[in-house]
């Protein structure tokens, strides 16, 4: 049986292999596993972003739930982080959010989020998909007075920025702040947010017409806002992507900082003001070495989890940690949220700003940066489920992790939600992990297409 979910929902290009149909089967689905054991008439509420195919989705999904007997709360355009806190708040029993994150317009996801703001784990995952695919269960069809109804909240938005504002030590007065909306969910939420905390805001991208999500702008595309930045002379600069559950900043001198850096100097913010729970960040095996370099001068201790905001996630519940999460912008607060939230990171980052009275180019030059080079290799899915089994790929690995010895490391993965393999390399030359990882990546087009 082949996975409908990957690291983060379901995902394909909408109305082509993310069906109305597939979508409706999901509602149904999910519903069954997430509300089997209710002793009342289960409740999901369901968010989106703002891709044109975003509400057939979800009307799909609406149809499936209210099928077995679900009544459905629809948020509209809210990011991905709103449905995650809302369905905690507004003690419902789960939470849905159509959106494909940082993709292109064409495809679109479907996260599920439990009745406590968690995204599902993988033991639900797979019974979900052992319904649809294997029939292992057959949903409940309701009639009558017990199909569900599907209502219309008017203050979702409102009640998702009043509990971001919270989370502020104060206000912002005298900053001058750029935000790029990615013409995503941001876009309903972020002018009034960070004006709302006395921010001297100025914004692009935040005029949505359901296919320009994510186009050359927002935090996959950061040039943009590196240029605003210094033109307008902003302070600092915040890009989110399309569902705004990730953020990448700018510096007042149009430099990137990146989600190592931001944890960076965050937990080292929160050591010293005893807020760093076991004096411990949580990253992926993805973390640049400069990162860990920092943590030891520091006196932060790190741990290193797969790939994956959820496995980042899994580790600071088990364990208790306070910060954590990964390189492209994802990052966790636990003590205020129970996923990566893009704008609540900004309001942490300003925190520290405001605390400490320091440049965010002097707080992101406390890292060193190790060169490091990616190579994106798109492979067909059963390429992908040969990657580790290929001899003639591993042995590239194993000779150019050999040759970079202690002054590097390989790093080759499949993407979990793209059909794609990446060939990462660092090390303190960038000429040979350039070289090195230009091998890799023929190897694995030549073997894995």
């Amino acid at each position: 049986m082949g996975r409908l979910f990957g690291t983060d929902g379901a995902r394909g290009i909408a109305n082509s292999e993310l069906t109305c149909e597939l979508s409706m089967k999901i509602g149904r689905a999910a519903a069954m596993v997430l509300t089997e054991n209710l002793s009342h008439k289960p409740r999901v509420l369901i968010g989106m972003d703002t891709r044109a195919s975003s509400h057939m989705l979800a009307a799909a999904i609406s149809a499936g739930l209210c099928s077995v007997g679900a009544d459905v709360l629809v948020l509209g355009d809210i990011p991905t982080p709103g449905v995650a806190f809302l369905v905690k708040e507004y003690e419902y029993d789960a939470g849905v959010m159509i959106s494909a994150s940082h993709n292109p317009c064409e495809y679109n996801g479907i996260k599920i989020f439990q009745h406590n703001g968690y995204k599902l784990p993988d033991e639900l995952e797979n019974e979900i998909e052992e319904i649809i695919l294997d029939e292992t269960k057959v949903p409940p069809v309701m009639l009558g007075g017990d199909v569900g109804r599907i209502y219309f909240s008017k203050s979702a938005v409102d009640d998702y920025i009043f509990h971001l504002a919270m989370t502020s030590d104060g206000d912002f007065k005298g900053m001058r702040i750029a935000l790029d909306c990615a013409n995503g969910s941001a876009s309903v939420t972020a002018r009034a947010l960070f004006t709302r905390l006395g921010a001297q805001c100025f914004i692009i991208n935040d005029e949505p017409n359901g296919i320009n999500i994510n186009d050359k702008c927002g935090s996959t595309h950061m040039e943009q806002l590196c240029k605003f930045v210094v033109e307008n002379k902003c302070d600092i600069g915040f890009a989110f992507d399309g569902d705004a559950d990730r953020m990448l900043i700018s510096d007042e001198n149009g430099n990137l900082v990146d989600g190592d850096k931001i944890i960076a100097l965050c937990a080292k913010y929160m050591k010293s003001e005893g807020k760093l729970n076991n004096d411990t960040a949580v990253v992926t095996v993805m973390s640049n070495m400069g990162f860990f370099e920092f943590c030891e001068k520091n006196g932060i201790k790190c741990e290193k989890t797969k790939v994956g905001d959820r496995y980042v996630l899994e580790n600071m519940v088990k364990n208790g940690y306070s910060i954590g999460g990964e390189q492209s912008g994802h990052i966790i607060f636990l003590d205020y949220a129970t996923t990566g939230d893009g704008q609540m990171s900004a309001i942490q980052v300003l925190n520290v700003l405001k605390r400490t009275g320091k440049k965010i180019s002097e707080l992101a030059d406390e890292m060193n940066v190790f060169p490091q080079v990616l190579i994106n290799v798109r492979v067909s899915n059963f390429g992908k489920t040969r990657l580790e089994k290929d001899e003639e790929v591993q042995l590239a690995i194993r000779e150019a992790s050999e040759e970079l010895g202690n002054d590097g490391r390989v790093l080759v993965r499949v993407s979990g939600t793209e059909p794609l393999v990446r060939v990462m390399l660092e090390g303190r030359d960038y000429d040979k992990i350039s070289y090195l990882a230009e091998c890799i990546a023929k190897v694995v087009e030549e073997r894995l297409v």
